[in-house]
């Protein structure tokens, strides 16, 4: 009887444990073990850029969710490019990249050369940052509303000059929106970054810009510079008071400069999973927050989902001026 009874449980145990093959072995892609060594964080940009500032603000406090180190790594080179590239072919789970606009949407239409697809190449986490750029003009600008200030840009005609950090960069495809909504004509300068697009303003060599509003926020204190709007949908803390485009009745030119977290297609969906919920909490932390201000942006918690989209929103709307323009960067 014993003996009976006995066996019966041994097949009950036996009949309620889980299949072997329903117990899924761990891996490093799993959602309960990843990750297993220290994370790359590369950044394309050098320390103390923008996009580095934004990674740093989220490194440590990212690293004490995840439980292992992110090891921030600055990899500057082709705007941005040169680290994309390397987060694209990682084969290793632990490497993710911190991207900007250019890098995740219009890099292939500005340069067919350019060795990885924004589209195929990348899994998106998570919005890091986003940031509106002013529309500025010289302080001799004649004009105090954003309506007088923009009608003395617009009859500046192709006479007029506009400088940016350079052929593609979000300055200059967003000048040329701007341009295209707004029936200014100026003329485009390249130069080698922002400070030297700033300094030819201070100079008169260059009438407008899109500028980052931490760059710009000194010199329309001091008047040398005066703002005719943000291109964000809404005000932003980011830029004070200044009224946006649409405010000047500029409709259609709504855009922001932002940094997001992207991996490489290849990591486990698991992990993408992982690392976007700890990039949810600590964007949410409000000393994180505030260190992204400090930064210049305006932390941007979210989903991959609602970063895909952007993507491709970002895509289409670049790329038609890209298309408009006949814009292309040579290798």
């Amino acid at each position: 009887m014993i003996t009976k009874r006995r066996a019966l449980e041994s097949l009950a145990l036996t009949l309620c444990a889980p299949a072997a093959w329903a117990q899924k072995p761990t891996s490093s892609g799993s959602a309960s073990t990843w990750p297993v060594k220290p994370v790359r964080l590369l950044v394309g940009f050098p320390a103390g850029a923008s996009p580095d500032l934004a990674a740093r603000a989220i490194a440590a406090p990212l690293a004490k969710s995840l439980g292992q180190p992110v090891l921030v790594e600055n990899k500057p080179g082709d705007s941005g490019n040169l680290a994309a590239d390397l987060v694209a072919k990682a084969q290793d789970d632990h490497t993710i990249g911190a991207l900007i606009n250019g890098n995740l949407t219009i890099a292939k239409l500005l340069n067919p050369k350019t060795p990885f697809d924004p589209e195929k190449d990348f899994a998106p986490v998570a919005m890091v940052g986003t940031a509106p750029l002013v529309l500025a003009v010289t302080g001799k600008a004649q004009g105090v509303t954003p309506t007088e200030l923009l009608l003395w840009a617009r009859n500046l005609s192709s006479q007029g000059k506009y400088g940016t950090p350079g052929i593609g960069t979000v300055g200059h495809l967003g000048m040329e929106l701007v341009k295209s909504r707004s029936g200014i004509l100026a003329t485009h300068v390249p130069f080698t970054g922002n400070p030297q697009v700033i300094a030819a303003m201070l100079a008169g060599d260059v009438q407008l810009a899109l500028l980052p509003p931490a760059l710009v926020k000194p010199h329309l204190q001091s008047g040398k510079l005066k703002a005719i709007g943000v291109t964000s949908p809404q005000r932003s803390p980011l830029s004070g008071d200044l009224p946006t485009l649409r405010e000047a009745n500029v409709q259609g030119a709504d855009l922001e400069i932002w940094t997001a977290i992207a991996a490489p297609a290849a990591m486990p969906p698991a992990a993408v999973t992982r690392l976007n919920e700890a990039l949810a909490d600590v964007t949410r932390l409000p000393e994180v927050q505030q260190a992204l201000l400090t930064a210049g942006w305006q932390a941007q918690p979210g989903t991959p989902k609602a970063l895909s989209h952007r993507m491709r929103q970002d895509t289409s709307l670049l790329g038609g001026v890209i298309l408009m323009r006949g814009i292309k960067i040579e290798a």
